[in-house]
């Protein structure tokens, strides 16, 4: 199923505002999805897709077509990103690189493990327009038959790093350094890749460089987040629980009347 068509077994090319609407919408929902999880409130989708919330309930009439469009979204981009690099780049190792940089920009080791459970396999691949499976895999063996990458890395050493380093920091907030912190630790997992004898990079490594004090108040201020995160879900819980008493004490008073 491509972006550019609506959803459905009746599918018809979009307008181009019709597009750009429906692309802004699945952008804001994977970063809604990544920070709050599949049950996030739609308005903060529309609000940060700039529409209303109407016009988000007429192409995601369902929750769960909002999580489908998400992952297809998210799988057809990683797809494009893996062509694009092997077309554009005769060095397979640097389009190795190019691709899990851009894999990593997709945050697809949050996004698509925060909608697990809302859709099934078949849901989402069978409406896949092909598989990044193969095109990445071919960059590997190419870069592999260069002598650019070690010939015992194999396709599951390479995408399951991009998972594990896609997932945010925990703790209740943001550290807003984290994107360049990961492609940083990417950068230097990449290099670890390369064989015995093959001449080093000497790009200088980009990202915030997190010595041992930069580590220890990165450290205090994940756990006081987290405790934060924590107090306001108590709160909210507490409100809740003296909502439902309130109206338990109205009854009372009803039925004594």
């Amino acid at each position: 199923m491509s972006a550019d068509t609506d959803d459905g077994p009746t599918a018809s090319p979009l307008r181009a505002d019709a597009r750009r609407n429906r692309e802004q919408m699945l952008r804001a929902a994977r970063e809604v999805f990544t920070d709050q999880g599949p049950d996030a409130p739609l308005d903060e989708i529309a609000r940060r897709a700039g529409v209303g919330i109407a016009t988000l309930y007429r192409r995601f009439p369902r929750r769960d077509d909002l999580h489908r469009g998400v992952a297809v979204e998210v799988l057809t981009a990683l797809i494009g990103a893996a062509n694009r690099a092997a077309a554009e780049e005769d060095d397979a190792c640097l389009a190795l690189r190019r691709f899990l940089h851009m894999a990593l920009d997709l945050k697809i080791g949050s996004v698509l493990p925060s909608l697990l459970g809302r859709f099934t396999a078949g849901d989402v691949l069978d409406g896949m327009p092909g598989d990044a499976v193969e095109p990445v895999d071919a960059l590997l063996v190419r870069a592999q038959a260069q002598g650019r990458i070690r010939p015992d890395v194999v396709f599951g050493d390479i995408t399951l790093m991009i998972i594990r380093l896609s997932r945010p920091l925990p703790g209740g907030g943001r550290f807003a350094a984290d994107d360049a912190l990961a492609h940083r630790q990417l950068d230097l997992y990449i290099d670890g890749l390369r064989p015995t004898g093959c001449p080093r990079p000497t790009t200088p490594l980009g990202g915030p460089a997190v010595g041992v004090e930069a580590f220890k108040r990165l450290r205090e201020r994940l756990i006081d987040d987290a405790y934060g995160a924590r107090a306001d879900a108590d709160v909210r819980v507490d409100a809740h629980d003296v909502s439902r008493a309130d109206v338990r004490a109205a009854d009372v008073r009803a039925d004594d009347d």
